[in-house]
């Protein structure tokens, strides 16, 4: 059947996916809202539901002080040897440990360390800006002996791979770069970057933040010394769930975090006065682990794990193809552009489409009273109305419905009807 943009071509796409059945996997209530925001904050498993009454009810409620001896002291190898899985490394090599920030700055300050007489930490202006801060406040942490060199984009979407080479010399200590871009899905070639990186004596540091769970990763192939990332995006591990880092095996004892906790230690039981830094990836470690949202990411990547990422990507590229080709159809003649590349092999799994009234009609997707349908994507400045496509739980009718809904209210200028004063979520 030829592509068309017919609601009943969406149901066959439906029909003809082997991954729809996860759908059921996970809370949907409202059938007239559809959820594009799966690279913000993924939707709740039904089975996270259930462990979390368990974790309160019994293991916290009825277990106490015991439940540690009772697997929760080893959630946090147990969880990154899981998530190891999913971005190509040995079990051994993950951790799943406090906030990608908090992981952010350790391996940075560890890595600057490493390469002591190079001055230049490269990242690019698509970085999210949280990191940005993380390297200036390094920065100033060290003394102000090293500079930040943001690599530009000519079209605001992508980064050609001469300006990353440009960028990288031989006064180059870090190569850190998210690997695909908040605003434009924007995907680097890892493998190329790093090499690029350890041409020049560098180390490569990448976010995994919006590739994680969304496209396959080989970090072990492709040479990556270190990598941090979320969880409750496309791994669907709830609000503010705990993030991970990566720290390739014969780099564990090179590199010393900055941060000496309690949990880093060789012997944490012991209650040594003086720091011994454990000799494996728990030196990076710092406090208590967060049990009850450890616990409540499990289900997630289990359901990640048994769906496979190399099905995952290949649904993702039906879906944002399929999503673009309305977008050609529809949204193009009323004044949209697109703010992602078009060639998949350079993309995530979310695509960003640009208007000059984008925040408007962001708040016209989401806050449309019923029997209207509603949309939830989200919106980042200047002009980007982002659209997050998550294959596990995203159906082709989603997209279909979504991008329908885009033109009514564009076509009927219903987004007049909003404010353009910015609220705090966006």
């Amino acid at each position: 059947m030829p592509k068309t943009t017919s609601l009943s071509y969406a149901h066959q796409l439906d029909q003809q996916d082997s991954l729809a059945h996860f759908r059921e996997r996970f809370v949907i209530e409202d059938p007239n809202l559809i959820y594009l925001d799966g690279n913000s904050l993924g939707r709740l498993p039904k089975r996270t539901v259930e462990v979390m009454g368990d974790a309160v009810e019994r293991q916290w409620g009825q277990r106490l002080i015991r439940g540690w001896n009772e697997g929760w002291i080893h959630k946090p190898t147990e969880l990154g040897a899981k998530i190891a899985r999913l971005i190509g490394v040995q079990p051994d090599e993950v951790l799943v440990s406090e906030a990608t920030s908090i992981n952010l700055f350790k391996l940075a300050v560890a890595a600057l360390r490493a390469r002591p007489g190079r001055g230049k930490i490269v990242s690019d202006m698509f970085n999210f800006p949280s990191d940005l801060y993380i390297f200036q406040g390094v920065i100033d942490l060290l003394g102000n002996q090293h500079q930040l060199e943001l690599i530009p984009s000519q079209d605001s979407i992508t980064i050609p791979p001469q300006a990353v080479e440009a960028a990288i010399d031989a006064d180059t200590a870090l190569v850190a770069l998210t690997h695909v871009a908040f605003k434009s899905a924007f995907m680097y070639d890892m493998r190329r970057v790093t090499n690029l990186a350890h041409q020049a004596g560098a180390l490569a540091l990448w976010d995994l933040c919006h590739s994680v769970g969304a496209v396959p990763l080989e970090l072990n192939q492709w040479g990556v010394d270190l990598a941090v990332g979320c969880t409750y995006k496309y791994l669907n591990g709830g609000p503010g769930s705990p993030a991970f880092i990566y720290v390739r095996r014969d780099l564990q004892q090179q590199l010393i975090s900055p941060m000496w906790g309690w949990f880093a230690s060789a012997r944490p039981f012991d209650f040594n006065l003086d720091f011994t830094p454990a000799d494996d990836i728990s030196r990076f470690r710092v406090g208590t682990p967060p049990i009850l949202s450890m616990l409540a990411l499990e289900p997630a990547l289990d359901i990640t794990l048994e769906a496979g990422m190399e099905r995952l990507r290949r649904k993702s590229v039906r879906q944002t193809e399929y999503l673009i080709y309305l977008a050609e159809q529809w949204l193009y003649p009323l004044g949209f552009t697109l703010g992602s590349p078009r060639d998949p092999e350079m993309r995530g799994s979310h695509i960003s489409l640009r208007h000059p009234e984008a925040y408007r009609i962001n708040r016209a997707l989401i806050e449309a009273l019923p029997p209207a349908v509603r949309v939830i994507p989200d919106f980042r400045a200047p002009d980007n109305i982002r659209l997050g496509v998550a294959p596990l739980y995203n159906s082709f009718t989603d997209i279909h419905r979504a991008i329908e809904r885009i033109m009514e209210i564009v076509e009927k200028k219903l987004y007049n009807s909003y404010s353009s004063e910015r609220q705090m979520i966006t």
